[in-house]
């Protein structure tokens, strides 16, 4: 027998085996075979594209989380600025003022001059809605809004109005006159209210000026941080009351009022001249 005899047989032993294709291995059965790393080259490539989808995705959740904390913390600090600076009061004290002792008489016997001194808080303009802080209370001078924030218009200020220190202690420095009640927890008696109503009312001409009532002073306004119910201020001098005293009120602005002022709305008067001496007798002939 010849070995062409031979050849058909092996192509029948051959025949239903899928043969295999160059580069694309197979188990015998027509499968692709595994590959090396435990699957398929073609699973391969789609396990490596889903991991890279997972890491850009994980990237992106990733920044998206930062960015979203540092948007909600910009809120919290804007919130909290917002919220500090509504609840900052307009203005502060060191201390509150309290009674001196009596003063003593004057040389001759000529009563002791009305009110206190208060140290001098300096006269800064600040900007309008600025905040204040005062050493002493109630104050005499000290830090204020400039024009046209200040001076404030004379005129009696209810407890629910708004009249600022910083506002009134620009009427001071013009040689104004300004009277400040108490009114603690917004309770004010209608009584008093009435009475200070009144007063500017009839309030008189400013002492030294001679003003008509209305152009420096008065004002009158609730104040609350006092160690007395009542006061009375000019420039760099308080009087502090126990009681509504109108009469005591008004000798105190017409003996200190418009005097010290630093911008005065007039030239103070001039000492009133001396009368001039009586002449000798001429001696008489001898």
């Amino acid at each position: 027998m010849t070995d062409r005899s031979r050849k058909p047989a092996a192509s029948q032993a051959n025949r239903g085996r899928p043969t295999e294709e160059p580069g694309h291995p197979t188990d015998g059965r027509g499968r692709p075979s595994a590959a090396p790393g435990g699957g398929s080259r073609r699973a391969g490539r789609r396990e490596t594209s889903r991991s890279s989808i997972g890491r850009e995705r994980s990237l992106l959740e990733r920044r998206g989380l930062l960015l979203g904390g540092a948007a909600v913390a910009a809120l919290v600090l804007i919130g909290a600025v917002l919220f500090f600076g509504a609840t900052q009061p307009a203005y502060a004290c060191g201390s509150l003022l309290t009674p001196a002792p009596s003063a003593t008489p004057g040389p001759g016997g000529s009563p002791a001059p009305l009110g206190q001194v208060q140290e001098d808080q300096g006269r800064r303009h600040i900007d309008a809605g600025a905040s204040a802080r005062y050493t002493s209370c109630p104050p005499a001078s000290g830090p204020h809004y400039g024009d046209p924030d200040g001076p404030i218009p004379n005129r009696f200020y209810g407890k629910d109005d708004t009249a600022l220190p910083q506002g009134w202690i620009h009427n001071l420095e013009h040689g104004g006159f300004v009277v400040l009640y108490r009114c603690p927890d917004g309770t004010c008696d209608d009584a008093t209210q009435e009475q200070l109503r009144q007063f500017v009312a009839e309030f008189p001409p400013s002492p030294v000026c001679n003003l008509p009532p209305g152009t420096t002073a008065p004002v009158v306004a609730r104040f609350d941080q006092m160690s007395t119910p009542f006061a009375a201020l000019v420039w760099g001098r308080v009087l502090l009351l126990d009681t509504l005293d109108t009469a005591k009120i008004l000798d105190f602005y017409r003996t200190e009022g418009e005097r010290g002022a630093p911008e005065p709305q007039c030239a103070p008067p001039s000492p009133a001249a001396s009368p001039a001496p009586a002449a000798s007798p001429s001696p008489s002939p001898s």
